[in-house]
């Protein structure tokens, strides 16, 4: 694929790693023009592998590749159009947690290395392109082809498989992705977990269904202190409830209005206890005697 500007400028080596930062060198760093123009590559390479798989939107764009943790592994030929180089294609892998099937039929956790799209330009296929940067990928990641899954992969992704790697042998999943066998040999048990089994719902027990009822039923009606005076959850409240707000108890007694105090009078309108009581009308009558005289 052929670019109004040139792509050796913004592609330094043969093959270039790119994550979400979309930068392909240190020509590319801290320069907003030349990120621009690789931006605008990874669309038109995203668009076109949309096209040639028939689907109804692009997988790869230079948006997706900054909000996701992916790799993108991009092939130029550098000698091409004059001097200024042309894209050859690219492939994008990630990490992905799946939940796969093994042989057996036993859920299996999993989070392996995935191709998520893969293209050749299509006048430049056949000419071992695509076998290239496959393996460039492979040495990267150090891992071989058999252990890593493929999202939906095209015929023409299955057939570069069965003959440059002998994938042939797939293990049927319930989702989009594809596993060869051997995916589940050798592997870590940090790369591989058993699904525990889900554990069957027990049986229902009559009387739990009426409970479930009441509290349906409860959840229904307004609390308490809301509830009308002749509602069924009110009457329970009254009879074993305490409320904590001063006043608003059910089963406190009405208050009692106090006499007006006169002149002087004692304030405190707390009930006395008799002890209380002799010991002022002591005081009083010694109060008295001194005042008459008597000592």
């Amino acid at each position: 694929m052929e670019f109004p500007f040139d792509i050796n400028q913004l592609f330094s080596e043969r093959i270039s790693v790119m994550d979400q930062t979309l930068i392909a060198g240190r020509k590319s760093a801290g320069r907003p023009d030349l990120q621009a123009h690789i931006a605008t590559v990874i669309d038109e390479l995203g668009r076109a592998s949309a096209k040639a798989q028939q689907l109804t939107a692009p997988i790869t764009s230079a948006s997706k590749l900054q909000s996701q943790r992916h790799q993108l592994y991009l092939l130029k030929d550098g000698e091409s159009s004059g001097g200024r180089g042309v894209v050859v294609g690219f492939l994008k892998v990630g990490y992905k947690k799946l939940f796969l099937l093994d042989r057996q039929g036993v859920h299996i956790e999993a989070e392996p290395l995935c191709v998520l799209d893969f293209y050749i330009a299509e006048n430049l296929q056949r000419n071992g392109y695509g076998l290239e940067l496959f393996d460039f990928m492979l040495q990267h990641k150090n891992l071989e082809p058999v252990l890593m899954a493929y999202d939906r992969p095209s015929p023409k992704l299955l057939s570069f498989l069965a003959k440059h790697y002998c994938l042939t042998q797939s293990v049927p999943q319930v989702n989009n992705f594809v596993v060869f066998e051997g995916f589940f040999l050798n592997r870590t048990v940090v790369q591989l977990r058993k699904v525990p089994p889900k554990k069957p719902d027990g049986e229902i027990k009559p009387y739990s269904l009426m409970e479930r009822e009441a509290v349906r039923q409860e959840q229904r009606s307004l609390p308490w202190p809301f509830a009308p005076s002749h509602s069924p959850q009110r009457s329970v409240y009254s009879q074993y409830s305490h409320s904590l707000s001063v006043g608003s108890s059910p089963t406190r007694a009405p208050p009692r209005v106090a006499p007006p105090s006169s002149p002087g009078g004692n304030r405190d309108q707390s009930p006395r206890s008799p002890l209380v009581d002799r010991c002022r009308a002591r005081r009083t009558s010694s109060l008295n005697r001194s005042q008459l005289g008597f000592h």
